[in-house]
């Protein structure tokens, strides 16, 4: 019970975000950490230089969860393609949640988010 009331609460107090390069403050450290999560060696500035060049190039989709004004998680879609539907598809290339807000919903928040903005752009779906 305890822990249903817990999940609630962040659910309700979470705010998902399109994000852009303005948002890259609070990308950065989360995307950091979510490539030291997979065994890379933390760089702050090659993933503010990756970050950058896919928003300028447009090749990315990202939204930022906020908890009390604190990025605490983002997913990150890249544009392919279904030569069969002759449509778009995003891919869900990447989704991190910091450690302490696991186990929350925010990763099914951002989840959601990623699969509503799929059908409001009229894309045939979502890979993961």
């Amino acid at each position: 019970m305890i822990r249903s009331s817990i999940r609630s609460f962040f659910l309700i107090m979470a705010q998902v975000i399109h994000a852009s390069r303005e948002h890259l403050d609070d990308l950065v450290p989360l995307f950091d950490k979510y490539r030291i999560f997979y065994k890379q060696k933390s760089d702050l500035e090659a993933s503010d230089k990756f970050l950058k060049e896919r928003f300028e190039k447009n090749e990315c989709e990202v939204f930022l969860a906020y908890l009390d004004e604190k990025a605490v998680g983002f997913v990150l879609l890249y544009t392919t393609f279904s030569s069969v539907s002759l449509k778009p598809v995003f891919v869900l290339n990447d989704l991190y949640v910091l450690e302490d807000y696991r186990q929350n919903g925010i990763g099914e928040l951002l989840l959601n988010k990623a699969k509503e903005f799929c059908k409001e752009k009229g894309y045939k779906g979502l890979a993961l």
